[in-house]
């Protein structure tokens, strides 16, 4: 007798079809073909120039195609304007450097996008920041300025802002990279913790910890293509291409 299973199949939220890019002569994403599932976490890694940040910026259309498609929730990419806008509150970005504004306390810059993009009332604005402020580890801090804060700290504001904004899926542009080591750990386990509540996440990242225990799928990519994707207990213990066993070596043993 054949199991049965009641599991729903997973739901479609990004989808990148034949996908390319050029800077230049440099054909930076090459036949890109990616569909990443609700509630999945998404890991690309890779050696530095592979198309892995590219590949993250164009989903919120932070960089423009050359040809191919992307969908997020089934609808295509807008081009411009105010839809482009609302796009960009759906598709969440926490970039490397932060990009908080300086002159705003960490309460505003988890308020503005509420009240300027959602239209939420200001009040309601502020009870929802504070609730995610206190999710991240940062309610303490709200009336302090950006420069008043470690790097960390910066960060885990620039995913509460990011969250405020009730965002299909979340995208992560090496988001620790710029962080002192003792710092990456703080945002790390707020990343775990979202993706741990199902937290639809494309991540792109050096922190092969992350990837092993918090990754539904590990994309590894080379030179603007996706040379391999697997689980990461597959990827990690039995690497089928020699590309990826190359720079593994290279990073495992270090």
């Amino acid at each position: 007798m054949t199991e049965t299973t009641t599991e729903r199949p997973a739901t479609p939220l990004v989808v990148l079809s034949g996908v390319n890019k050029s800077f230049g002569a440099h054909h930076v994403l090459q036949d890109i073909d990616l569909t990443v599932h609700q509630g999945e976490v998404v890991v690309l890694i890779g050696p530095s120039g592979s198309g892995k940040s590219t590949l993250c910026r164009t989903v919120n259309r932070l960089e423009t195609i050359d040809s191919g498609s992307i969908t997020v929730a089934g609808s295509p990419l807008p081009a411009e304007g105010r839809e482009l806008a609302r796009l960009r509150a759906e598709v969440g970005m926490v970039f490397q450097s932060f990009n908080l504004f300086a002159h705003k306390t960490v309460l505003e810059n988890v308020v503005l996008g509420q009240v300027k993009v959602r239209r939420t009332a200001r009040a309601e604005a502020e009870t929802k920041a504070r609730s995610l402020l206190e999710r991240v580890g940062m309610a303490a801090h709200a009336d302090k300025y950006p420069a008043q804060l470690s790097g960390g700290q910066q960060q885990r504001v620039a995913i509460a802002r990011a969250l405020a904004m009730d965002p299909k899926v979340l995208l992560f542009d090496e988001p620790t990279s710029a962080l002192d080591p003792e710092m990456i750990t703080e945002v790390l386990d707020v990343m775990r913790a979202l993706a741990a509540e199902g937290m639809t996440m494309v991540v792109v990242t050096h922190e092969m910890g992350f990837a092993r225990s918090a990754a539904n799928r590990v994309l590894f990519l080379a030179d603007g293509r996706i040379v391999e994707e697997n689980t990461p207990e597959e990827f990690f213990t039995n690497p089928r291409s020699e590309r990826a066993k190359d720079f593994l070596s290279k990073i495992l043993h270090h």
